[in-house]
């Protein structure tokens, strides 16, 4: 130890002795040292600790990392993703898609891969599912304006059949399937069943497959027919009380009050 700070002594006693060489006890020089020069340097280097050591502290300089993917995530499976990096979700918007599951993230921002630093809030843009509306009022309608009234529901207009009605006006819309009221998702076809004229005792046979029960059971009364048989057949692939099959064909011409059997689904 003796021998290390005897060492250090002689080298400060080279460096004082060097600048009192350089800059003489009382000179102008010497004054411009301590009172300007020093200052200065001491200055500079508490800037450079300042710049390089504080600073990094509060931005957090070198914590930046790459932004998780969250599209394609439930929205809470995508809070819990970022929660875990230290970073939240604000939700922006909902959009209605046909094909992708209620509360499903859509897209993102800032992208995946971004840097970002903790606590930044990714904003997101979520599925609404499937939109569902509701069938308008079209009885009583002509057809263009039962048209209007189904593409303002965000609706399509489907195929149009023709009956007869005593009780209406002439190309009016006797009755829709599926029927006012109804709820089915947005985009969906209205079909509408349309006053012919004064009942003739001619009627046409409507496209009943595919159809629900009851809608198929409007249809036949609007127009002055009956529904004979019922028969149920268990087929998983439609919903319950679906008509798979009419015992007369599409577009046939019958006699008002005759009967037509149907084939029905079940699950059961």
């Amino acid at each position: 130890m003796e021998n290390i700070d005897q060492e250090e002594l002689k080298k400060d006693g080279k460096f004082i002795s060097v600048y009192n060489g350089l800059f003489p006890p009382g000179s102008r020089l010497r004054k411009v040292m301590n009172y300007l020069i020093i200052p200065l340097a001491s200055l500079a280097v508490i800037y450079l600790l300042f710049d390089n050591v504080v600073m990094n502290l509060i931005t957090r300089h070198g914590s930046e990392f790459p932004l998780p993917e969250i599209t394609g995530y439930q929205l809470a499976d995508a809070e819990h993703l970022l929660d875990l990096e230290g970073l939240g979700i604000e939700v922006t918007s909902e959009e209605y898609q046909v094909d992708v599951d209620e509360g499903i993230v859509l897209s993102q921002y800032p992208g995946a891969g971004t840097k970002v630093k903790s606590g930044r809030i990714i904003k997101a843009v979520i599925s609404g599912g499937q939109k569902s509306v509701e069938v308008p009022p079209l009885a009583g309608f002509s057809v263009r304006q039962a048209k209007l009234n189904i593409e303002g529901s965000g609706l399509t207009l489907g195929d149009i059949a023709w009956t007869f009605s005593d009780s209406l006006p002439e190309r009016v819309v006797v009755f829709s399937y599926p029927s006012s009221g109804t709820q089915i998702p947005a985009g969906s076809q209205v079909n509408l069943m349309v006053n012919r004229g004064r009942l003739s005792g001619i009627v046409f046979m409507p496209r009943l497959v595919g159809q629900t029960l009851d809608d198929a059971k409007m249809m036949l009364e609007g127009i002055g027919l009956k529904v004979g048989l019922i028969k149920y057949i268990r087929d998983e692939k439609y919903l319950p009380e679906t008509v798979l099959e009419q015992s007369v064909e599409e577009a046939a011409e019958l006699e008002v009050g005759e009967e037509i059997d149907l084939i029905v689904s079940t699950t059961e």
